[in-house]
């Protein structure tokens, strides 16, 4: 996937997110371990999202356990620099086309 074509990803994902009341903390959070492409705050709830988009194949296969452990190491920065005590999820939306799905609370 090229940059340009992530960045569109992101940028509809960040209004389906919106449109469900989600509040944009922030994109592309980078850590040691990796990046995060957004912190959004729902509720009580601080969702960090990975987003992945494809056209001909289901993008939800390009989350792999390893970037996963990577996007819970980089919560765990978020959360100590930023001293929140609030619920975490991880969360997972794919873009194909027009489709935007979000998976909450994921694991592999």
């Amino acid at each position: 996937m090229s940059l340009e074509k992530g960045l569109l990803a992101e940028e509809k994902s960040v209004k389906f997110l919106e449109k469900r009341g989600f509040e944009i903390l922030t994109r592309n959070y980078h850590t040691r371990y990796g990046e995060i492409d957004i912190i959004a705050k729902h509720g009580n709830t601080l969702h960090f999202i990975e987003v992945k988009s494809g056209r001909n194949f289901n993008p939800i296969q390009n989350m792999t356990e390893k970037k996963l452990e990577k996007i819970l190491k980089s919560a765990e920065i978020f959360l100590q620099k930023r001293d929140r005590d609030e619920l975490l999820s991880v969360d997972l939306i794919t873009v194909q086309k027009e489709q935007i799905e979000l998976f909450e609370n994921i694991s592999i």
